[in-house]
């Protein structure tokens, strides 16, 4: 599959997931063997491009591969000009968000709300194709609810606007991130055109993709949610897909990952920084009180549930709270032996406030 300066067989993507692809995130996936990683979304409005947000999105480093920027809005012009000032700062290839089913992209009528108007894609796609010369594609859903299901409809439509590549979340905007992905609305797709069509959803592991690829034809997979924590996991898809081990990292090479992840993460992040440089062990005394504390509340929830009650959400989310970080304390506690006493508090705290890490252990 060609895609600008890139060429290979079944390549495997890391896909784009806001708050969660950032720069150090990007390039520890490239250094594990991933041949893409997609930058998170940023918004096309002109007026938010000096935002700190945009600011941080837009980041890049040639350790993090080829450069792709994914912009979402609705409007073709917009769109059109966002496309054109990514392509001069250097983005090498341009990506067209039309999958993202969160709320609060969806009530601006972008993301896969878009997918409820064909007349408009087909304006956005080629206001943006004739905009920039480097390659435009586009990430789609299978449609907006199992009634409405015309994810073949938008691939024709891409195809003739130009786009270079396709790909398509195997499930509705109505679907979210739940439900069976519908691998055969892939194959139909891939059938429908000729361009490459990657198939996304619930790739987790080098069988899964191999099965995904021989049903579907797809050119090649994305793994989504799959990898965090799991920054091996799209390296170790390609090599088992040329024909090499699917190897799992071991717990040294995993916190190996981590550290490096902690390291890159706090380089960039000074918040993050001045927060692990005050941060404290806790003693055996209180990891037992607040374990002992949390499975009573958790308990306390499941009776009163039982009976009909409600249980205030603010209650839970605390409880649960409490019992995400007893549970990363004893899971790290049994293998970061070669941690010094200093170090510890610094690596709990950093696995509390980056959720991308918890499929680690």
């Amino acid at each position: 599959m060609q895609l600008g300066s890139f060429s290979k067989v079944t390549p495997v993507f890391l896909a784009p997931m806001a708050g969660v692809t950032d720069l150090p995130m990007r390039q520890l996936a490239i250094r594990c063997g991933a041949d893409i990683a997609v930058g998170e979304m940023l918004s096309a409005d002109a007026s938010l491009a000096g935002s700190r947000k945009s600011q941080s999105r837009t980041q890049h480093s040639r350790d993090a591969g080829l450069r792709v920027v994914q912009l979402v809005g609705n409007d073709p012009v917009t769109l059109a000009n966002a496309a054109r000032y990514n392509a001069n700062c250097g983005a090498e290839v341009i990506d067209i968000n039309m999958g993202c089913p969160a709320k609060k992209v969806c009530k601006k009528a972008a993301g896969s709300a878009l997918l409820a108007d064909p007349a408009l894609v087909q304006t956005i796609l080629k206001a943006v194709t004739h905009a920039v010369s480097v390659p435009v594609t586009l990430k789609i859903r299978t449609g907006l609810s199992s009634d409405c299901r015309n994810g073949v409809e938008i691939a024709e439509i891409a195809q003739r606007a130009g786009i270079a590549m396709l790909t398509v979340h195997g499930r509705t905007r109505a679907d979210k991130f739940s439900g069976a992905v519908e691998y055969d609305t892939i194959r139909n797709i891939v059938s429908a055109v000729d361009i490459p069509v990657i198939a996304n959803g619930d790739i987790t592991s080098a069988v899964k993709a191999r099965q995904v690829l021989d049903f579907t034809k797809a050119a090649g997979v994305m793994v989504g949610r799959a990898a965090q924590g799991r920054l091996w996991l799209p390296g170790a898809i390609a090599r088992a897909l040329q024909g090499g081990d699917y190897r799992v990292p071991d717990i040294a090479d995993r916190f190996a990952i981590m550290r490096e992840h902690l390291q890159s993460r706090s380089a960039r992040h000074p918040s993050l920084r001045r927060f692990m440089r005050n941060s404290s062990l806790p003693s055996k005394r209180q990891v037992l009180d607040r374990w002992g504390n949390c499975k009573l509340q958790l308990r306390q929830r499941a009776v009163i549930t039982k009976h009909g009650s409600t249980w205030p959400l603010r209650s839970t989310r605390r409880v649960m709270r409490r019992r995400r970080w007893i549970i990363f304390w004893s899971c790290s506690a049994e293998i970061e032996n070669g941690m010094t006493l200093q170090q510890k508090p610094n690596f709990l705290l950093f696995l509390m406030h980056c959720p991308r890490m918890i499929p680690l252990f």
